[in-house]
């Protein structure tokens, strides 16, 4: 119980920035004429926004069942590879049935909490990090579908900076403690501004570019800064 609460307790931040994203995400399903039950049901079987936004932006415009599905994959395999770092900080006698069940709530800020965590995290404390974020996507997208006729544009269109809001709030601890962070932090924003800007590279899809990124900016920190067993710590470490 302790250690469900500790993960409970850090993702009551998580849970307060989803509200106001995912209002926004209510807002702009229910105005595009899906029911508010619709809104709720996408929120509740899914979890992440960028998807989530692209998927029904997808629907809404008549896309097919394969163009939806390889744009929403493409956009959150991300977490796949989320998954898979997470998986060696996760406590080894964790059963696979938990994982995958708490693995559903692994999104952008989850990670961050979780991975940024001195020690091992083990089942508990996973399944009370996903709690409060899950609560809040779901209960944030119920508001602002009943609220959506109730707000002007201009200010539920503001919501969306929340997200970047969390991301910021994310990684400027972390890389205030640690140098290699923030190596690795400025790695990527060079490689996703590269992806973004030169002209040879700008027709690279979102969804690739964050792939890329991620890949290019865990790559360089896990070459330059590998973690040391604990046997040999010292030695590698001096090495």
């Amino acid at each position: 119980m302790k250690d469900y609460l500790n993960g409970f307790k850090k993702g009551i931040p998580i849970c307060l920035g989803y509200i106001s994203v995912s209002f926004t995400f209510g807002i702009m399903v229910v105005n595009s004429g899906l029911p508010v039950w619709m809104a709720l049901f996408i929120s509740m079987t899914n979890l992440t926004s960028s998807g989530q936004f692209a998927g029904t932006n997808l629907i809404l415009a008549g896309a097919g069942y394969f163009e939806i599905t390889l744009a929403t994959f493409i956009i959150n395999i991300r977490y796949m590879l989320m998954s898979l770092s997470l998986s060696q900080k996760i406590d080894k006698n964790t059963k696979t049935r938990d994982k995958l069940i708490f693995s559903f709530g692994i999104t952008d800020e989850v990670f961050a909490v979780a991975s940024t965590e001195e020690n091992n995290v083990n089942t508990p404390y996973m399944y009370g990090l996903v709690t409060m974020p899950y609560i809040g996507w779901s209960l944030g997208t119920l508001l602002g579908a009943i609220a959506s006729n109730l707000l002007p544009d201009s200010l539920s269109g503001a919501m969306g900076i929340a997200l970047y809001g969390m991301f910021i709030a994310i990684i400027i601890p972390a890389s205030k403690k640690s140098r290699n962070v923030l190596f690795i932090i400025i790695i990527s924003v060079i490689t996703t501004c590269a992806l973004k800007y030169l002209p040879i590279l700008r027709n690279i899809s979102p969804g690739f570019r964050i792939i890329i990124a991620t890949l290019i900016g865990a790559g360089v920190g896990a070459y330059l800064f590998p973690e040391h067993s604990e046997n040999g710590g010292e030695e590698n470490a001096t090495n």
